[in-house]
């Protein structure tokens, strides 16, 4: 029996929402806050090789913002990759081979996986999508994803 990565490995979601709750206390600016949660979450687990924003700045239109890793994308239309369609639909997007995804963009050749989540201001306005990105197939599981869309729910209410 094969077990993907995120049966294997997992991150404390509780203590991870704990550290960034404390580190962003009384903080409403979007760009310290992101700044922060790519931070914090990239080094939470191993299976995290890019960590970042992609920032709504125009209609349609989404440019990178505070990440760890290497180089992303800088500009990604709405319309195009994992990114976009987070960013399209509103829905948070787990893609357990990213070869798969029609449309995909390559900003990394390493990346096999991707876990994007829109982020919403305290008004519920999409004001950027959060992005990881994974070396290792099928990285991520739905408890990644519902952990880290209520760490950003949190982190980014006071956001107006």
């Amino acid at each position: 029996m094969q077990l993907n990565v995120s049966e294997v490995a997992a991150v404390d979601y509780a203590a991870l929402g704990k550290a960034i709750a404390a580190l962003t206390e009384g903080e409403t600016d979007a760009v310290a806050l992101m700044a922060t949660v790519a931070c914090e979450v990239h080094h939470s687990d191993d299976r995290f090789d890019w960590t970042g924003f992609y920032r709504v700045v125009a209609p349609e239109l989404l440019k990178i913002g505070p990440y760890q890793g290497g180089h992303g994308c800088l500009v990604i239309p709405f319309s195009r990759g994992v990114c976009g369609a987070a960013a399209r639909t509103g829905e948070t997007q787990l893609v357990a081979d990213v070869d798969a995804f029609p449309g995909h963009i390559a900003c990394a050749s390493s990346t096999q996986s991707e876990l994007v989540l829109p982020v919403f201001d305290g008004n519920d306005q999409l004001i950027a999508v959060f992005d990881i990105d994974s070396n290792q197939p099928d990285a991520f599981s739905q408890k990644d994803a519902d952990a880290l869309q209520n760490i950003l729910k949190t982190t980014f209410s006071g956001v107006k």
